[in-house]
């Protein structure tokens, strides 16, 4: 009863796109990749950007 199959999933997916959108997703994803490496290059200990990793870039 408390495991969830990937057609679950998938229902899941699915409504999370109608409500909120692809672009909205794409952009939410985009952030999240950007605050994982900036988190990753504040472990590091890099204060300066490396190329591609600005921005718009």
């Amino acid at each position: 009863m408390g495991e969830f199959s990937l057609m679950h999933w998938l229902i899941v997916l699915l409504v999370v796109m109608l409500v909120f959108g692809g672009s909205k997703l794409r952009t939410a994803g985009e952030d999240l990749g950007a605050a994982v490496r900036g988190f990753k290059r504040g472990m590091r200990g890099d204060d300066a950007p490396r190329h591609g990793d600005e921005p718009g870039a």
